[in-house]
Order: C-alpha cells, then structure tokens, then sequence
C-alpha cells in the first residue's frame, strides 16, 4: 500500500524535466512520471495527472493547471466583481472541479474555499448568482467537508430558508450539505443545531412531487444518522435519528414522499435507506408499519426484485423493521419470506443482496419458532447454504447464513436434520478457518446443531491475576 505523498509541484515539476530535458512527448513524460512515483511507493491519488496548460501569455514557465487558471481570476476579483461579473470563470471552475478528486484538493490547497465562499455570500439575493455560486461550492467540497466552516454553515442554512420554494436551489444546497456532513461530525451537530432537520423534512414534504429533492432529502436525512466520523468517540447518530421522528415527523414525511416515486428505482432505494437508518426504536419500527410503510417496502420487494441495488435496500428496510417482534409476524404474514428468497434465488451471484437476504431471514427467525418453520417451508435455510456455497470469500455473507441456521434450530431442533443433510456442517466448518470473524456465530451455528465443535475457555479468572 503507497503511503508516500508528494506534492502537485513536485509531479508538474518532473513531468516538465522529462519533456524539456529528455525531449519526451507530453504523454510519454506524463505516463513516466506515473511510473516513476509509483515504482517509489508514493500515493497519487491525489495528484492531477495530466500535463499542466500553458499559461496565458503563452510562456512555458507559467505552466499550471485549468482549475488553478479559474481560481486565479476568480481571485482577483473577489473584492471587486459581482457574481454575474465572473459567471463564466466560476463555471469553468465548477467544471474542472468535478473532473475528479485531485482537481478538488488541489484547489483547496490554493486557498479556493474562502474565494468561493466570498461570491457564495455575494450571491445570496439573486437566485441565478445563488445557483452558479453553490454549484462551485458544491463541486470543492465534494469529499473534502472539513472545508465547510461555521460561516459556510450559516450560507446553506439561509439559502435553504430563502429559497425553500425554489426547487433547482432547493436541490443543491441539500446535495452540498449531505456532502458536507458525510464523515464529519461536527458538521452534523452544527447544521442540526441551526435547524436543519426541520429544513430537509420541509423540502421533502413540499416538493413531495421532485424526485431529485426527495432523494437528496432521504439521503442527507440518513447521514444525519450515521456515525462515521474516525476522529469523534462518540457521535449523536442516535440522537438525530429520534429527532427526524419524534420532532419532524421524518417517518410519514419520507413514506408519504416515496408514493409519489413507486416508478422510479433510485429514490425507493434512498427511502428504503433511511427508513432503515431511523428505525433506531421498537416503536419506529412499529410506526413505519403503522403508516404503510411496510406494506410499501414488500409492494416493492414484489413488483422490483429484479433490480438488485433496489432489493438489496429493501431488505435492509426489512431487517431494520423487523427489530420489533409484532412486525416480524406482519412481514411474514405478508408473505414476506417467499419474497425474501425469490430475491435471493434471483441475485444469487449478489453477496450485498444475499447478506441483506440472509439477515432478514435471521432476524425474522430469532425467537420465533412458527416463522422458522415457515422459512424452512420455503427454502430460506436452502438459499442461506447457497449463498454460503456461492460468497465463501465473503465474510459478511458467511457470518449472517451462519446467524440464519443458528436461529432456525436454536428453539426448532426438529429442523437440525434437515439442514445438516444440505450440508451445512461442512460449510461452516470452511467458514470458520477461512474467516477468524466467524469463530462466535459459526460455532454457536455448530453447537446448536449438534455438531461436535471446541468451545474453549479463553480465560477462567484462575490461576493468579492479569498482571504479575
């Protein structure tokens, strides 16, 4: 794994010496630079690697790279100019930003998010300057949000407060926030504080129609919840996922939202999403049901199991849900385990599907015999042993078909027959010395049944201390 970082300075600066001093062609000193760097063990994911543009007076010396060329007179001026002023340079800027990551940070290396951010504010009255400004914003802090600061924060949450009406607007503020909170903590306490929950819900509600704002909205909903921040402890994934519900109604807002959509696969999928990120509480998962989202989430598992990004959502959706003992039942009362292995059967060669797959069936197991037998009748312990036979380098796949046959027979020991004549013993037995993750759920999977397997105490307590 490359480790070793340089600078673009310093790749521009060996690409020029191979074409000035070996008389390489731009191309053949670009790919050799590559090779060079590479073959040091430096990491380039940072770098911009194409040759540098001449300057605009023409000399070789001004070498440098279109997006720095935009940042530059978008520099200078940044005191005097008016958004409309520089339209075209923050355009070309917008659209050499969104050619790849390096173009990002290489910008953000030359100071490009205070300028931004001087024509974003500039831009605040006019929704035309509004569009143009965010859009440059947008394309900077795309994974980089440790850009954003509190007066960036004060910009997104005015502009979503002015131009709520406003549907282009309305989008793109929602989509650089979601960007800006992905990974960074401190974003989503601040931008929640400020009240963006109660703004991201309003869009919804009110553009309930848009499907691009309904998607933005699910999906930067969702990552209000996550905690994935390296750098914080502890996060308050938990505490916004209550606060969409509980305070903005989050719930109904995003099932209501998602009828609108029933033809369009990408927004059901980012609902499904987030529904599943909210249903943090027994009672959430008991009100999803309660206002038809659950009747909508197996209406999809039915009518779209041959699209797989879509599935694989939905059954994530199902697994949140089906944390609830009473939804257990409805979703199988539903007809919901036939559907679950249909889709499994049909993106078997899926490991993202047949782990969600799998993890529904589990889930739907625990602590309910009658719905054992009901998978069992089936084919879901059938579809865990394939996807098993199917995903053997998979981990995740491993461990939730190991959960599924664990919590079929934990309560059902009729049912440890059936399942070791698919051949099950053998297979997690390869689990287990393929996977060291797998040794709890595996051998607990063993255990139960009734295979023979080496349960072994790691530490008694006896013997003396810890320390001597």
């Amino acid at each position: 794994m490359a480790t070793r970082r340089i600078t673009q300075e310093t790749f521009d600066a060996v690409v020029r010496e191979n074409m000035e001093e070996f008389e390489m062609a731009p191309d053949e000193a670009l790919k050799e630079a590559v090779e060079q760097f590479e073959s040091q063990g430096v990491n380039l994911s940072c770098i911009i690697k194409a040759v540098p543009a001449v300057s605009c007076d023409g000399k070789q010396e001004g070498l440098t790279h279109e997006v720095l060329q935009a940042l530059n007179s978008l520099h200078i001026g940044k005191d005097s100019a008016s958004v409309k002023e520089v339209t075209a340079d923050l355009k070309c800027f917008t659209e050499h930003c969104s050619l790849g990551f390096p173009q990002r940070y290489l910008a953000a290396q030359k100071d490009a998010y205070p300028v931004i951010l001087s024509y974003c504010k500039k831009s605040v009255e006019d929704q035309e300057s509004v569009l143009t400004a965010l859009s440059a914003l947008a394309a900077l802090t795309d994974g980089q949000p440790d850009l954003l600061d509190a007066e960036g924060q004060h910009f997104l949450l005015n502009v979503l407060t002015k131009y709520k009406a406003e549907s282009s607007v309305t989008r793109l503020a929602i989509c650089t926030v979601r960007q800006c909170c992905l990974k960074h903590e401190q974003n989503r306490q601040d931008l929640v504080k400020g009240g963006l929950l109660s703004l991201l819900t309003g869009a919804a509600k009110q553009h309930s129609g848009n499907a691009q704002i309904v998607k933005e909205a699910s999906a930067a909903l969702r990552i209000m919840t996550f905690d994935d921040d390296v750098r914080v402890a502890f996060g308050h994934a938990h505490d916004h996922a209550k606060m969409i519900v509980l305070e903005h109604n989050g719930l109904k807002v995003l099932i209501e939202a998602a009828k609108a959509h029933l033809d369009n696969t990408s927004v059901l999928s980012e609902v499904c999403a987030a529904l599943s990120h909210l249903a943090v509480r027994n009672e959430f998962c008991q009100d999803i049901c309660d206002l038809g989202g659950l009747k909508l989430i197996m209406s999809l598992l039915a009518d779209s199991y041959e699209t797989p990004e879509l599935v694989r959502q939905v059954l994530s959706a199902i697994r949140a849900v089906a944390g609830n003992d009473d939804v257990k039942d409805a979703v199988v009362n539903a007809g919901g385990v036939e559907l679950i292995v249909i889709a499994m059967n049909r993106h078997m060669n899926n490991s993202s599907v047949c782990e969600q797959g799998c993890a529904c069936l589990s889930v739907l197991a625990l602590r309910k015999p009658e719905n054992c037998q009901v998978i069992m009748d089936y084919g879901g312990a059938l579809a865990a042993v394939q996807a098993m036979k199917t995903h053997t380098k998979s981990i995740n796949v491993q461990k939730q078909a190991c959960m599924v046959m664990r919590n079929l027979v934990a309560r059902m020991s009729n049912l440890c027959q059936p399942i070791l004549e698919m051949g099950a013993e053998a297979l997690i037995t390869q689990a287990l010395q393929t996977h060291r993750d797998c040794g709890d759920v595996g051998k607990a999977a063993l255990r139960d049944l009734g295979c023979q397997v080496e349960l072994r105490e790691l530490w008694t307590g006896k013997h003396g201390s810890l320390t001597q």
